[in-house]
């Protein structure tokens, strides 16, 4: 359940961080760890850990200027990065339900090998 008296950064469906991230509305960052990415990932995602954000990474190249809708596994890790680059000044959003939420609304998924990738 979430509070409606929370402030922060937008919480999307999948549905909605499809539609902006296709209309390259905004760019979708996935923070969880190599091996999840590499298990599957959606497609047209850009990948950074929340470990290196956390560390003080940048945004990669194609995220720079761009609004960004964060994702990882169930929604708690993207809920942090979007927490952290909103205070940096980055116009942030999370997907509810991360990868988890993204598989099971049938949208593209890719791994390693190519389409149908799995999600960890």
């Amino acid at each position: 359940m979430f509070s409606p008296l929370r402030r922060g950064p937008a919480r999307l469906t999948p549905q909605q961080a499809h539609r902006q991230t296709s209309d390259r509305q905004a760019v979708l960052l996935d923070v969880r760890e190599l091996p999840e990415w590499e298990a599957g990932h959606a497609l047209g995602a850009l990948h950074l850990p929340l470990s290196r954000l956390t560390a003080g990474a940048g945004l990669p190249e194609a995220a720079h200027d761009m609004p960004v809708v964060v994702i990882c596994r169930s929604g708690n890790r993207s809920r942090t990065a979007a927490d952290l680059l909103a205070a940096r000044g980055v116009e942030a959003s999370d997907v509810v339900g991360g990868m988890t939420a993204w598989s099971r609304a049938g949208l593209p998924v890719t791994g390693d090998r190519g389409i149908g990738g799995g999600i960890t």
